[in-house]
């Protein structure tokens, strides 16, 4: 395994039971189970689960019952390595969210309060990224408190950059006085809500670091930096630029999930190891999100391919993971002019 050496001055990545140098990023519809399974099966050394509301959560039966689901799986190592996200605005709510997936999966490594979600129904709800400006900071260490006084496991926030952007560091120590454990940088502002928005200014990253780093009080609590890496040598000049203790990647991982390996596999044998653990465990991942990981995973390598867009439409029509498996097994593998065992022939013009 080809795993990033951190090379950092100061490589303080253990928090509790966790080690926060090769994190898998919280991403709407896309941090299920089986894809958590599987870029901690290469190389990332946690994982976080989708952004779950406190409130619904507390009130939804389904909805509770659901996540319940993909945070109780058999393996307990990758149990202990799963980072559950909570969002919302109210003390009481998160803490009692917590109180109830703790009961129910004592392994999990942590509790995580976003405040960098850009999503519009964020807005609605004036939680995650809407809780940056400088008058919702009490509120923000309210929560942290919270959280923190009453949960046995560490407590971390994620946060983009406040407005002006130099007021990130000082918003970022408050977090780490009110009882974070580790603090992570999206170095873009709410608005820029993808990369292709522009790329992340990683000095603000730094900036945070050394805010921290010159305060004995909060000196050894690690910094992830989150933005800018598409490929695996993005990794180490990521950490060179920003002096941060860990990483935290999320588009660059759906189109490669062994990014942090340093690898790139067939992206055929890539998507049967992630639909093995869709079967596995069986109910735990919508069909949606399964296709949409199938198709990242292919796009990156084949996305130019004659037959790319017959594979988009074909995926689409698909009903369950027998049928995804097939059309990856049979239909890409004649495409690309290789039979089902995988040996190479010529590969075809259309």
């Amino acid at each position: 395994m080809n795993v990033i050496d951190t090379g950092n001055s100061t490589p303080q990545t253990r928090v509790g039971g966790l080690d926060v140098s090769r994190v898998a990023a919280p991403m709407v519809g896309q941090s299920d189970l089986p894809f958590r399974r599987l870029v901690l099966s290469h190389g990332a050394t946690t994982a976080f689960t989708q952004m779950l509301s406190a409130e619904t959560l507390l009130n939804d039966r389904s909805y509770c019952e659901t996540w319940l689901q993909d945070l109780m799986p058999a393996d307990e190592d990758l149990r202990s390595k799963t980072v559950v996200q909570l969002s919302g605005n109210d003390p009481d709510h998160i803490v009692g969210a917590a109180r109830i997936v703790s009961r129910y999966c004592g392994g999990i490594g942590e509790w995580y309060l976003n405040l960098g979600c850009p999503q519009e129904h964020a807005a609605a709800g004036h939680y995650g990224g809407y809780l940056l400006g400088k008058r919702d900071w009490p509120t923000i260490e309210t929560i942290i408190s919270a959280l923190a006084k009453s949960s046995s496991v560490p407590v971390s926030a994620k946060i983009r950059l406040c407005n002006p952007s130099e007021l990130t560091p000082d918003l970022a120590q408050r977090i780490a006085h009110a009882g974070a454990a580790y603090v992570t940088l999206h170095a873009r502002t709410v608005s820029a809500k993808r990369r292709r928005a522009g790329a992340a200014d990683l000095a603000m990253v730094r900036a945070v670091k050394e805010k921290l780093s010159q305060d004995p009080s909060f000196s050894s609590i690690p910094v992830i930096s989150n933005g800018n890496v598409r490929a695996y040598g993005d990794l180490a000049a990521n950490l060179e630029e920003t002096g941060a203790d860990g990483l935290m990647v999320g588009e660059a991982l759906l189109d490669n999930p062994l990014i942090f390996e340093g690898s790139a596999r067939d992206p055929v044998e890539v998507s049967l190891e992630y639909l093995k653990s869709c079967k596995e465990y069986d109910g735990c991942t919508p069909m949606k999100t399964i296709q949409t990981h199938i198709r990242h995973i292919v796009d990156a390598q084949f996305g130019r391919r004659p037959w790319f867009k017959k594979f988009r439409s074909d995926l689409g029509e698909t009903e369950n993971i027998d049928q995804i498996m097939n059309l990856l097994q049979v239909k890409v593998q004649r495409w690309r002019g290789k039979r089902s065992d995988g040996s190479s022939g010529i590969e075809p013009e259309a």
